[in-house]
């Protein structure tokens, strides 16, 4: 089975792109908030992932104004959120789960039982 490559970007193109100079890229990877690939000759490969990484970046810092010292804590609390986030959704599908394991047996048991008849007793007025 052949392996899946994902389409990846080199510096020069990232960069073009988003108007920066290459140094900048370099810098967040020192920093920690990027980490492109390699290529086999060291070439740092850009993936979309990393790409959508530097927009919240660049959005951080141009629109908002924050130093790279807020957008690392920013990231890493998104990173933490995205992560309880999936462990939330974890919990509520075995919750799920387990809710309609449990009520099966409800179900099939109330079918197999015998209704009783309701009797209706309607109060006469007295006179």
């Amino acid at each position: 089975m052949a392996k899946v490559k994902r389409a990846s970007f080199m510096i020069s193109a990232v960069a073009e792109q988003y108007q920066l100079h290459p140094q900048t890229l370099r810098m967040y990877e020192r920093e920690g908030l990027l980490t492109p690939s390699r290529s086999e000759g060291n070439t740092r490969l850009y993936t979309q992932e990393d790409v959508e990484r530097l927009e919240v970046i660049l959005k951080l810092t141009r629109e908002l104004g924050v130093n790279l010292a807020g957008v690392e804590i920013i990231l890493n609390m998104r990173e933490k959120m995205a992560e309880m986030q999936n462990q939330i959704e974890q919990f509520v599908k075995s919750l799920n789960t387990e809710i309609s394991q449990r009520s099966r047996p409800l179900e099939q048991e109330q079918t197999h039982t015998t209704l009783m008849p309701i009797i209706d007793v309607k109060r006469t007025k007295r006179s």
